[in-house]
């Protein structure tokens, strides 16, 4: 009896190495396809955009005709959009994470409002610019401005900067709370100088992907009718601009086929920008994890 016992177990063990197997091979050729459709990517826009990519073409406006095309306005434009965006989207989402986390009651309006804040993660971009095109451009008056497009931008990737922050939040050990308030420390005092430092690194996770997105977003500022080749540098939050991906945008859809390597090189610098955000604020994060 022992004997068969054994048999049957070795045949299961056997059976669920298979398995595991299968599995194993299945997850490697899904990484294995996604990487390549990366490289791939890449290899195409490398080879097309590199031999734009000069002083001429960083230092010259949008232009009709290829060898004078450049991103300086779209890309000065970004980069305002972009001191717009991190600050309303990070300091609202992480404050009503916080309002959410550590100060609300648990009852039905809080699980009402946790509930739509879920939900608006899913919503069309788009949507979100018929709201901006109404609230800011219209009923605020501020029109095609970096203002308009920034805050715009903010209601966009806040949902989930919200949903990130709660979750680095709760994931702070309840241990370390209580150890601050035995310590004599408030409330304020706990979270300011214990709960967030703990919970920065799962913040700033979450808000590289939410800018991430917010810096190649094309849809909102489509419906707000920002320009996409401007011939000035926008010299305040008012003033009109264009970003990368409008100006990439006009330069794919164009028919001559030099277009299509300037839009390389676009994008090329696009890739470049997102690479140091998310460099700096990886080793942020880094950093405090380090620490904590």
């Amino acid at each position: 009896m022992r004997y068969i016992d054994d048999t049957v177990v070795m045949k299961r063990m056997k059976s669920r190495l298979k398995v595991n197997k299968f599995w194993k091979a299945i997850f490697f050729i899904a990484t294995s396809l996604a990487l390549l459709a990366l490289v791939i990517l890449l290899i195409r826009i490398l080879s097309q955009g590199m031999s734009y990519l000069n002083w001429d073409f960083f230092n010259n406006f949008g232009s009709r005709f290829a060898e004078k095309a450049g991103i300086k306005a779209a890309l000065i434009g970004s980069i305002y959009l972009m001191l717009v965006i991190a600050p309303v989207s990070m300091i609202l989402g992480v404050g009503t994470a916080i309002y959410l986390e550590e100060y609300a009651k648990r009852n039905k309006f809080t699980d009402f409002i946790q509930m739509n804040i879920s939900n608006l993660a899913g919503v069309p971009s788009i949507v979100f610019g018929l709201l901006g095109l109404t609230i800011f451009a219209r009923m605020l008056f501020l029109g095609k401005s970096i203002l308009a497009a920034g805050l715009t931008m903010s209601l966009l990737i806040l949902p989930v900067i919200i949903v990130a922050a709660q979750e680095a939040i709760r994931a702070v050990p309840k241990e370390q709370r209580e150890a601050s308030y035995g310590m004599g420390a408030t409330k304020w005092q706990t979270i300011t100088r214990v709960v967030l430092p703990a919970a920065i690194p799962g913040i700033l996770t979450g808000s590289i992907l939410a800018l991430s997105r917010a810096v190649g977003e094309t849809a909102p500022l489509v419906v707000l009718g920002i320009p996409v080749i401007l011939q000035f540098l926008p010299d305040s939050l008012l003033s009109e601009f264009t970003t990368l991906p409008l100006q990439i945008y006009d330069w794919a859809k164009r028919p001559q086929e030099e277009f299509q390597f300037v839009a390389a090189a676009g994008i090329i610098v696009l890739m470049g920008l997102l690479v140091v955000m998310n460099s700096i604020a990886i080793f942020i994060r880094n950093k405090f994890q380090k620490r904590y």
